[in-house]
């Protein structure tokens, strides 16, 4: 048995041998080279996996957007409305805080965020948001669209806020006050005959109450800047928590003017409010309402497509069907109210306000508000 199996052995190694040796080494095979450019498959040739599009691939997109919504409630209720209709399997859950307010609570989340996305309010709170690490950079196609993009996104290579709309600072004046003439230059607010007949929002707590602070503070200079706000603070009746309360205030007559951005005063004069709208006329201050991803968002994707589509020109335009009458910032989107922009408005620095931001509330609530309150 032994030998035989040895003999088997032999010939089966010889075979190999032999098979070998009729084999000329000339004609080995080779390895498959790769194609030449001038040979790339044609396009009727079959994809490969990797080439396969993405929309034949890419689920739809499912899951909870937690937004910190700071323009009017109706307006945050229009938006979820419409972007849930565009993607059926998402729900946003959102809450409205004005612009101080969203700030601060991003800065006390820090550790552990509560929001996937902000949107809207002055552009100078989200500078100060991404000064103190609160945002999150995100480049994208939809940014080339932009009216003006050295003014109206970050000017970082991957940017951590981008503007989606223009408001101007004016005054809403009740005209059955006839004894009240209607301000036309930001020195007729700490006249005398004003005292008492002025309702703002806090600058802490306001987007639009700071965004006047720091229009006098850059017009004025900040020494004289400071000295008007205490006159203008002695003028004060009531600071409100919301930028667009005066509206509401002085449309029922219980002051006589309220400094509100004018897309909001348009709003109250369709809601029925006796109110004249007026401006400045040595110029005002005016902002970017602004957006952007918030930093460690547990919902990273559904927050990037809320960002994308917040910068298409349609989804602007739907602004008006919602009372909110803001300027626009995407090329070709039709502002509602264009006139509102067509006013003179100053060489407002959004960095010097955002960068500024935190020092200056300060300053005002220490120094000034208190005072005020105290009277």
């Amino acid at each position: 048995m032994n030998k035989l199996f040895k003999a088997v052995s032999l010939l089966a190694v010889l075979s190999l041998v032999l098979v070998a040796c009729a084999t000329p080494t000339t004609e080995a095979p080779k390895p498959t080279a790769a194609p030449a450019a001038t040979s790339a498959p044609a396009a009727t040739t079959a994809p490969q996996p990797t080439a396969v599009p993405p929309t034949a691939t890419k689920a739809p997109l499912k899951g909870e957007l937690s937004l910190l919504c700071t323009p009017q409630q109706v307006w945050c209720e229009g938006m979820k409305k419409e972007f849930e209709a565009k993607y059926p399997g998402v729900t946003v859950n959102f809450v409205r805080l004005s612009s101080g307010e969203s700030l601060t609570r991003l800065r006390n989340e820090k550790a552990n965020p509560q929001f996937d996305i902000w949107w809207g309010g002055p552009a100078d709170s989200f500078i100060a948001a991404k000064k103190e690490g609160l945002l999150e950079p995100y480049k994208t196609a939809a940014q080339a669209n932009l009216i003006d993009p050295k003014l109206m996104i970050d000017q970082d290579a991957n940017p951590q806020w981008v503007g989606i709309y223009v408001g101007s600072l004016g005054f809403a004046t009740n005209t059955k006050q006839t004894a009240i003439k209607a301000p036309t230059s930001m020195d007729d607010l700490i006249k005398p005959e004003l005292k008492g007949q002025i309702v703002i929002a806090h600058p802490a707590s306001s987007g639009t109450s700071y965004t006047f602070m720091c229009t006098i503070l850059q017009t004025k200079g900040e020494a004289a800047g400071w000295e008007y706000m205490k006159k203008f603070a002695a003028n004060v009746l009531l600071w409100t928590k919301s930028g667009a309360a005066p509206v509401d205030n002085s449309g029922k007559g219980e002051a006589a003017v309220g400094v509100v951005f004018s897309h909001d005063i348009v709003a109250g004069i369709e809601k029925g409010y006796p109110l004249a709208l007026t401006f400045p006329a040595e110029g005002t201050g005016y902002e970017i309402g602004g957006m952007g991803i918030i930093k460690g968002a547990k919902n990273l994707e559904l927050a990037k497509a809320w960002y994308d589509w917040a910068l298409e020109g349609k989804t602007q335009e739907l602004g008006k069907k919602y009372t909110a009458y803001q300027g626009l910032t995407i090329k070709g989107a039709v502002p509602p109210k264009p006139e509102l922009l067509q006013v003179k408005l100053i060489n407002y620095d959004f960095d010097y306000c955002g960068n500024n931001k935190k020092a200056f509330v300060d300053k005002f609530s220490n120094e000034i508000a208190a005072a005020s309150l105290a009277k």
